[in-house]
């Protein structure tokens, strides 16, 4: 299944970046992106500076709803951003006048539902990703590839969350030493290399970049198996072995072939660094 717990969406070709809260089994939306997307500002956070102060003055219960969370920019870094869950946007989207507030809650409630239906049924989400890549016009080759390589990654990613290792900072750190294991770059430094920002790494690897990946998670997650690491410490030694594994493989094959595997090429086109909301 594709991660879908950091994205960002389409509404009417502008961005919207969310963010899903396992626990809570809520959506996080960023305000900015709304105000701008609803009232075609060009310094949208100071109109929400302003009507942040007016619901405060008003005593309006919604002001105490906002929630900061560590968004990607477009310069590619994280920065605390207002956010609120669906409920409480809906709530503050009726203090900004505009014609386009009831299209953006239709299409808010089109976003909800379809998560819902892909925690009921994750066949859904299968199907969904399927079609997001479709649309991007990857080949059904690169498709399989990339679908089977987040296989890989949820059973890793579920032995973390079962073995005390705490999802966020520290699956971050666990999945850098691994990348940066077998193919000699940070996450950071890899999407740096094929020019992405805020995109995801993965959507931009090529057929060989995700089956050494792939190696390096499976590898990763069956020596943590083996040595029943716990917590973040312990995974962090399978974490190096799984990368290594992997980096011998390739280093094995550019021999061979006298070509690199780490490329610098990515899916990039007008719109395919956004997600598709069709």
């Amino acid at each position: 299944m594709i991660d879908t717990n950091h994205s960002i969406l389409l509404f009417n070709e502008q961005e919207v970046r969310r963010q899903w809260d396992s626990k809570k089994q809520l959506w996080y939306f960023s305000i900015i992106d709304v105000i701008a997307i609803l009232t075609d500002s060009s310094i949208p956070k100071r109109y929400w500076s302003d009507l942040k102060i007016k619901l405060k003055v008003e005593g309006s219960e919604v002001y105490e709803k906002i929630v900061q969370l560590k968004l990607l920019a477009s310069d590619g870094k994280k920065y605390s951003t207002d956010c609120f869950s669906t409920q409480d946007l809906l709530r503050v989207i009726q203090s900004i006048p505009s014609p386009k507030a009831e299209p953006f809650k239709l299409w808010l409630a089109k976003v909800g539902y379809e998560r819902m239906q892909e925690m009921t049924d994750p066949e859904k989400a299968l199907n969904r990703s399927r079609e997001y890549w479709q649309k991007l016009g990857r080949s059904e080759k690169w498709i399989q590839q990339r679908m089977m390589g987040q296989e890989v990654r949820n059973k890793l990613t579920d032995y973390w969350n079962n073995n005390d290792v705490k999802e966020g900072q520290e699956f971050a750190i666990l999945t850098n030493i691994i990348h940066e294991e077998w193919t000699g770059l940070t996450v950071k430094d890899h999407k740096d290399l094929k020019s992405l920002k805020i995109q995801n790494l993965r959507d931009h690897m090529s057929d060989e970049e995700l089956i050494f990946t792939a190696l390096a998670e499976l590898s990763t997650g069956k020596i943590a198996t083996a040595q029943k690491a716990k917590g973040l410490e312990e995974n962090k030694i399978p974490a190096k072995q799984g990368g290594t594994i992997a980096k011998n493989a390739r280093t094995a094959l550019e021999e061979k072939t006298g070509k690199s595997i780490i490329s610098p090429q990515n899916f990039l086109s007008k719109n395919q660094h956004k997600v598709l909301n069709n």
